[in-house]
């Protein structure tokens, strides 16, 4: 009895495994349920409403200055965690230590905690009577109830992207093209920009990206933390919750549509310019 051979075609091919019918259309209904149909909601609900209702609610004062507090704290949050995740990364891949693999674990805490957990042991460790909070209380600055608290809440939940963003990138480059620009008279400072760095960045901005749309949605960990001060440390997120419990769901969807339309912008911007950096550093 001969034995069925089954072709299977390459890239370039339309199919690798059978059932591409079956697999294709339940990709599909799970992403419009999970997805596409929960965001499209967004945009029918803010159809019941005018331009000028709309205008009104998403430029008040009290939401322009939500915006602020989300967008400004998660920038600030993002370069944070470009910095230290890049040198995280690069710890986790280059070195060998007693213990890698638990702090290689450790990355992952801020996904498997709960955010409202991370919030209240956040607050209690920044706060004035906190073990550091009351250090730098002493010395005129406060954490808690600040936009500097709410830096550090986001920071928190958005390192791990950077991390998981440029580790698999930097282990599987490949080291010859440092070695050979360092033969050839540059350090390794030189050799880190110019070799190195061109080649991380696409997963780095891709991290920074990811850490950045992270903070302006994230809520459980930053609403403790933050103190909720009108005008002051009030986030986006906390504006829509304050929009629901008073059933005003027509301002809550609206003040959501430009938090959606600012991510669904930036990581446009993002992809594009990775691409634009994978054909600069090709050329």
């Amino acid at each position: 009895m001969e034995q069925q051979i089954v072709k299977v075609k390459n890239k370039k091919g339309v199919r690798v495994i059978p059932g591409f019918g079956l697999s294709m259309g339940v990709t599909l209904a799970m992403l419009s349920c999970i997805v596409l149909i929960p965001l499209a909601s967004i945009f029918i609900s803010v159809s019941k409403i005018s331009l000028q209702e709309f205008v009104e609610i998403v430029t008040s004062r009290q939401v322009m200055s939500g915006y602020m507090v989300s967008f400004t704290c998660a920038f600030f949050a993002a370069i944070i965690n470009g910095a230290f995740g890049l040198v995280l990364a690069w710890v986790l891949v280059r070195y060998d230590f007693p213990g890698k693999r638990i702090m290689d674990g450790m990355i992952e805490l801020p996904f498997a905690l709960p955010t409202a957990v991370a919030g209240i042991s956040l607050t209690f460790l920044y706060s004035d009577q906190g073990w550091i909070g009351q250090l730098f209380d002493k010395a005129g600055v406060r954490i808690a109830y600040t936009r500097i608290g709410i830096t550090i809440a986001m920071v928190f939940v958005g390192i791990p992207f950077v991390v998981r963003s440029v580790q698999p990138v930097l282990a599987k480059l490949d080291r010859q093209y440092e070695e050979a620009a360092m033969m050839l008279g540059a350090g390794r400072w030189r050799t880190f920009f110019r070799v190195v760095l061109p080649e991380l960045f696409p997963a780095l901005l891709a991290g920074f990206g990811l850490a950045f749309a992270r903070g302006i949605g994230e809520y459980g960990s930053v609403v403790f933390i933050a103190g909720n001060i009108p005008y002051e440390t009030q986030i986006a997120p906390l504006l829509i919750m304050s929009k629901l419990e008073q059933f005003k769901y027509s301002d809550a969807t609206a003040i959501a549509l430009v938090l959606l339309l600012v991510s669904f912008l930036l990581m446009f911007l993002i992809n594009s310019l990775q691409i634009y950096m994978q054909r600069f550093v090709k050329n």
